[in-house]
Parts: structure tokens; sequence; C-alpha cells
């Protein structure tokens, strides 16, 4: 088994959304990731979203993007993004997920010898976007993502840990929070993220910091193509 990851495909759903308007390098960006995905990912191989899947605003605009992306190969986990409007209960995303798509929410994925957990996140404490009404939406992730880590713990104590978030994990001073402390409690091995853009993917914090591994995974960043988690 290989991983990969691509997060923040940002579907249409139904809506009239075209990601060109946020610049030419967006034109048939998911015709650019399906003809990498298809070329670089077998049966066999399983492929991290981190987020924004979809801009539909419910469960139905949003099954026909989920189906186009269930048609690509390997097995695939989601994650919901702050734009992922359409994601309602846990229960109902997945009873309509295509066979061989699974959505991570409070708990953990187990996949030979390697486990996934993560959360959407939110904007770190510290952040220039970071408001007082954010800090309830923060510590309620941070539980959230606490939750995930020892469903993974309990499946097996000892196997490696893979977690995602949608969001990025730090500030812009780069400052340690409950997220990064849990990462570090948990052992976790690498962390990927999504929600960064433009400009601001140039400042993401990308690289080692104590023992944990982190990689910036929004398919602009990567030039809509997959990144192919190192798993030695």
């Amino acid at each position: 088994m290989r991983v990969f990851a691509v997060g923040d495909l940002h579907l249409p759903g139904g809506q009239e959304k075209p990601m060109h308007i946020f610049g030419a390098h967006w034109e048939d960006h998911f015709a650019r990731i399906s003809d990498d995905w298809a070329a670089r990912v077998s049966r066999e191989d399983l492929v991290l979203i981190p987020g924004d899947i979809s801009w539909a605003m419910t469960m139905e605009q949003a099954t026909g993007d989920l189906l186009d992306i269930g048609a690509l190969p390997g097995s695939k986990l989601i994650l919901r993004g702050n734009h992922d409007y359409w994601w309602s209960s846990i229960g109902r995303v997945r009873s309509i997920l295509p066979e061989g798509m699974y959505a991570l929410q409070n708990d953990a994925f187990a996949r030979e010898g390697w486990l996934i957990a993560g959360t959407r996140g939110w904007q770190a404490p510290g952040s220039k976007e970071f408001e007082p009404q954010d800090e309830k939406v923060y510590l309620r992730e941070v539980q959230r993502l606490e939750l995930s880590l020892k469903d993974a713990r309990r499946k097996d104590e000892s196997s490696p840990i893979l977690a995602m978030l949608h969001f990025p994990p730090f500030n812009e001073q780069q400052e340690d929070n409950g997220f990064t402390e849990l990462f570090q409690r948990y052992g976790v091995s690498r962390v990927l993220f999504g929600h960064l853009h433009g400009r601001s993917v140039y400042s993401a914090f990308q690289g080692v910091r104590a023992g944990v591994e982190y990689h910036l995974v929004s398919c602009d960043a990567l030039e809509f193509s997959l990144f192919e988690v190192p798993l030695g």
C-alpha cells in the first residue's frame, strides 16, 4: 500500500462556482488532478482528502462530486473542511459514500499497519484571524482531535499515526497550541493539512518539529497533483 494526499478539491456541487475565478491556474483543475491520480494510484492504495471537498450546500448536491471521486482508483478517506456545508451528521455522510470511501470524525481509521486520525481543526490562537468567538470552536476541535487519537491508540498501541487537519496546525508565528501538543503527546509521525491558497501557501510551516513532520497538501500548493506520503 502507498498513501497519497490531496486537499481542497473544491468540486462544484451543483453551484455556479468555477474555480478559475481564483486564477487561471485553476482552469480544469479536477481533470488535471484526476489524470495524475489515475496514473499513480493503484487499487490497493489509500488517498487522504483533508477537507473542502465540494461547494455543495446539501448532501444531495454533493453526491455527484463524491461519486466522481469514488470512481478514481484506490480507497479514499475524507475529512470535513470549513466549506463543506453539505456535511451533515456523520451517519448520513457515511450512508451516501460510494464503496471504498470512508469519512473520519471523532474516530480513527486503520490500514495495513498505519493509523489515520484527524479533525477539521480551526484558526490557531494567536492567528491574525483569531477572534474571541473562535475560542469555543478551537477548543471543541482540540477535543475532537483527542477523541480521534484516543481511538487510534485503542485500535493499536504501537502502530504509527498519520494525522489530518483541514486548517493549518500553526498560527503565523508557528507557535505551539492544543493541536500540536496532542500530536506530540500521541506520537504522531506526520500531519497533513490544507486550507491555504495563493500567497499564504508560502508562509505555511512544512518540515519536522518536535519529531512531527508537517506537509501542506492543498491541491494548488501541489500544482494539482497528489502528494505521496512517506511511510518509511
